[in-house]
Formats: structure tokens, sequence, C-alpha cells
């Protein structure tokens, strides 16, 4: 397991090593092929994960078949989370996006340690406290900004997180279909090809397989508010 992936992750930065070996030594490995769910909406959890490679998407089904995109998770961020405190059935699915490996901590193991390490419990709110906010704003942006403005953003948030350096501008490997990316932003994959169309012939990106390279970020970047 990559260690050091964990240390650098939100949860864990400011614990002590004699903290952080602690938390350590009660994770399990878990690896999962493109494809393959960790849970699903409705199953019972006791425990939670974090990201060590790979993304995992979480999402929802309502009950004609629509699928909704809550959010894409990659290296250092944890989920499954909730069940820590409310022990009611997930109310997500989480699917491995790409070949992906996970820490997953029981939470009587977490428990355990939270009555012994409060600093533990403060990293851990603050990283609800993100989601929560994330939640908002994904909220929000459903009520005020119209699918390219949304789309434009969500492009965004993913370069924040999983672009790299092009000899062009950044590429952004998101590994998603075009339906994930629709369901990511709240519309119809119609609308949101229409939207990347639009952004492909004013120069602002490229499009790759499961993948974008944003060439101009500073207008995508206005597009988005």
């Amino acid at each position: 397991m990559d260690i050091e992936v964990l240390r650098r992750a939100p949860l864990f930065a400011t614990l002590g090593d004699d903290v952080f070996a602690a938390l350590t030594d009660e994770l399990t490995e878990v690896d999962l092929s493109r494809g393959s769910s960790v849970f699903r909406e409705g199953d019972q959890g006791d425990q939670l994960y974090f990201i060590v490679s790979g993304k995992i998407k979480l999402g929802r089904t309502a009950q004609d078949g629509r699928e909704n995109l809550l959010a894409i998770l990659g290296p250092g961020e944890l989920f499954g989370e909730m069940a820590l405190f409310d022990p009611s059935p997930r109310t997500a699915t989480a699917t491995a996006v790409s070949e992906t490996r996970l820490a997953a901590l029981k939470n009587e193991n977490l428990r355990a340690l939270l009555e012994t390490r409060p600093e533990v419990s403060a990293q851990l709110l603050q990283a609800l406290a993100r989601r929560l906010r994330r939640t908002n704003e994904s909220l929000a942006d459903l009520v005020f900004s119209d699918v390219p403005g949304r789309v434009a953003k969500a492009l965004l948030d993913l370069a924040d997180r999983f672009g790299r350096p092009a000899t062009d501008g950044i590429l952004v490997a998101h590994e998603l279909t075009q339906e994930e990316l629709a369901q990511l932003v709240g519309a119809s994959r119609e609308t949101v090809n229409k939207a990347l169309a639009e952004f492909v012939q004013r120069g602002w990106l490229r499009l790759e397989a499961r993948a974008v390279v944003i060439l101009d970020i500073q207008r995508l970047r206005q597009r988005s508010r």
C-alpha cells in the first residue's frame, strides 16, 4: 500500500506519526477493476474507505432508472464515512471508474481510535464539512447555472484534481463516459455534448477518449461563472 498517498491526505496530514501509524495499522487493501462496485445503495455499511490510487464515482439511481452522479473522488479522498455516524443503509453506490486501490477501515476500529485520539475526530469532521460544502455548491449550480456553465465548472474541478500538463494545455483524464459526464452535471447527454462541441469550436478544449485537453483555461473559467 502506498502509505505516502494517505499521509498527504487532508485527514492524515496533520496527525502525529504515532497516531498515523496506529490508524494505518488497522487498514486493509481492496483492489478493484473498472466497473466494480465497493458497495451499493441500500447496503448496510460497516467501514469507510480511502482511495490510494484510481477513481471512484458515487451515484444514485431513481425508481425510473435514471442515474445521478454525485461525485468523482481520487487519491487521498475518503468515502463511506456516513455509516460511522449513522447506521442507516448506504445512500449511494460506489463504483470504480478505473483500476483502483482502496484502504478500508472498519468503523469499530475507527471508533476505538477516536476515543483516545480526539485530533482524529477534528480531521474527520473537517473532511465531512468539505463534502457538505461541495454538495451545497452543486445544488446551487443546478439552480443558478445553465448547462454549459455547469460543464465548464465540472471540467475545471476535474482539472484541479486530476489534470496534468500537456504540450498545448492541461490534460484531464477524467475516464468518464459521455453519459457519466452528463450525470455529473445533472443534464442530458445531448445537452452536454452540445456544450462540449461549442467549447471545441471556440478553441477552449480538445476532446479525447475519456479525457479532454483544456486549451484556454481562462475562457473556460469565465464561462463557469
